[in-house]
């Protein structure tokens, strides 16, 4: 199980890093979009988390000895349901406004902070 463990965190990492990369190539565009590489990360955020969270769940997380912080991950949850519904709604279009994408890269930093920073 450690090696599941460790492909699904590798696999969330790079969800983030997709997600991430993506608002950040669009730095300087005038008209920003939600490209391919958003969507996907999102998906594989959302999909590598929930992941984590039932082996953790099922004792099978052999990093974690003091169980699960539901706050925690119910904060997280919330942002990334949000991240994928917003990405999903929006990709549809060519462009998306600049406060709509400065949101999401907001949001992703955020999901990122709690991740790494709440103990």
């Amino acid at each position: 199980m450690h090696i599941v463990h460790q492909l699904l965190v590798l696999l969330h990492l790079i969800g983030f890093a997709s997600l991430f990369g993506g608002l950040l190539v669009q730095l300087r565009w005038t008209r920003p979009e939600v490209n391919a590489a958003m969507l996907h990360g999102a998906w594989l955020q959302l999909v590598t988390g929930v992941g984590l969270v039932g082996l953790l769940e099922a004792g099978l997380d052999p990093t974690v000895e003091e169980g699960l912080n539901s706050t925690k991950v119910a904060v997280k949850l919330v942002v990334t349901l949000m991240l994928v519904v917003l990405v999903v709604k929006n990709r549809k279009f060519d462009s998306i406004p600049k406060g709509l994408w400065a949101l999401l890269g907001g949001m992703t930093v955020l999901n990122a902070a709690v991740g790494v920073l709440w103990q």
